[in-house]
This record gives structure tokens, sequence and C-alpha cells, in this order.
């Protein structure tokens, strides 16, 4: 982001090795990959399901026990998982003195650790949740879905104070459209389990994941400038708190 930070604090970029360098500047480049992936997760696997709706039809569904595409979502969804995790160490590791940013790395750290479990928890298809056979994984589908939800605001809110007022600004937008999107999504849910049209679900959802998907690739952009605004030797780099 431009402008100026709003705190400063200096790091000692001359002490790292090109190689350290090098690993964190590819570690936050996964942050950007992981949302590219998502997003070609969502639109390709979604066009191998005959009759299945973006706009009235959750994520979820795509990998749903007795959905037709839930194999194709298993792989890539694991990279998924692989990305986002390397994305928030490589925040961690970014995150010099500054308290926000290694707060941020471990949460989405926890947030892509979660994707371990997400194979564990899937929900069945609306078919059969109207006729009852609803299982404990339906109950953990829900229950991580909120805790997703969670970690995504948590990230964000903190986050939201690593830079200057334009990345706030942004963050702070970006919240809005994400609690109301998310919202949106929570209250059609239980039109899910009875089987009844949801004929926006997919589009609250859709809007509220892309917010989360897009905050991570500018926040990649961000730390990824300050390294580009470092001095290479001799100097004191600057990182915004």
């Amino acid at each position: 982001m431009s402008g100026r930070p709003s705190i400063l604090w200096p790091v000692d970029f001359s002490k790292a090795s090109a190689g350290m360098t090098m690993l964190r500047r590819s570690l936050l480049l996964c942050g950007m990959l992981s949302s590219l992936l998502y997003a070609a997760m969502t639109l390709l696997v979604a066009m191998q399901w005959e009759g299945y709706s973006s706009a009235s039809q959750t994520i979820s569904e795509l990998s749903a026990i007795g959905a037709p595409t839930r194999s194709l979502w298993a792989l890539p969804a694991a990279f998924y998982t692989v990305l986002v995790m390397a994305f928030g160490w490589g925040v961690w590791m970014s995150a010099g003195r500054s308290r926000a940013l290694r707060a941020v790395g471990r949460l989405i750290l926890v947030y892509g650790a979660l994707g371990l479990v997400w194979p564990f928890a899937p929900m069945h298809v609306r078919e059969v949740l109207a006729a009852g056979g609803g299982t404990l994984s339906d109950t953990m589908h829900i229950a991580l879905g909120a805790v997703t939800v969670v970690l995504m605001i948590a990230a964000m809110v903190v986050g939201a104070t690593a830079f200057g007022r334009r990345f706030r600004v942004y963050s702070m937008a970006s919240l809005f459209v994400l609690v109301v999107c998310g919202a949106l999504t929570f209250w059609d849910a239980p039109r899910i389990g009875a089987n009844l049209p949801t004929p926006w679900i997919g589009v609250w959802e859709r809007v509220n994941i892309g917010v989360f998907l897009l905050w991570v690739v500018v926040l990649a952009v961000a730390l990824l400038r300050i390294d580009d605004r470092a001095p290479s030797t001799g100097r004191q780099g600057m990182v915004a708190a």
C-alpha cells in the first residue's frame, strides 16, 4: 500500500541471509497463490457438476457427501491448506518487532490448519439433510464454518493496525463487507438442511470468501513491498507496525 506507515521500527535486513530472505518472499507469494487457487477451485470444480448453481448453492456443497464433485475438490483443497499455512509462516517471519503482524501470522496459520480438519467434517447433500440423514460431521461442519469466519475477522481486525491509514481503511471496508455477507449466509443456512430455495446464498458466501482472499493478496503485496523498499546493504529497512 502507498503512503507512509503510521509506526515504524528498524529491521536489519543486511544481517539476514539471502536464503532466508528468499524463503520469506517465497512464503509470502504462497498467500497470493492460495487465493488464486481457491478462486479457481470454486469456478472449475463447480463446472463439473451439471445442475449446480454457484448463485444458490454453497461452496461446501461441492465437497458434500453424495456430491459428484467431492473427489475433485479434495486434492486442490489440500494444496490450498499447504499454501495458506506457508503464508501464515511467511507473515510471522516478516513481522519483525510487530506484535500485530506476529498475531496475524498465527491466526492465518490456525486458519490454514483447519484445512486438515475439514475432510473429516463434510456436510451431506441437501436431499439427505432434508430426509433427516444428517450426522455428527454436519454439526462439525457448521462449527468449523463459524470458527473459520471468526479467524478471518480476527486476522483482518488485527492486520488493520499493521500498516498505514490506507491499508487500515481498506481492511475496515473489507471487514464490513465480510460481516454483512457472512450474516446473510448464516441467515439462509438453515434452509439448506430443509432443502428449501436459497437463491442468493452462493453469492453471499462467495463475496464473503472473496473479500478475505483479496485481503490476503493485498497483505502479501504490502509485505513484499517492504522488502523491495529495504536497502540491500549497510542500512536498516523500515517495517510498518
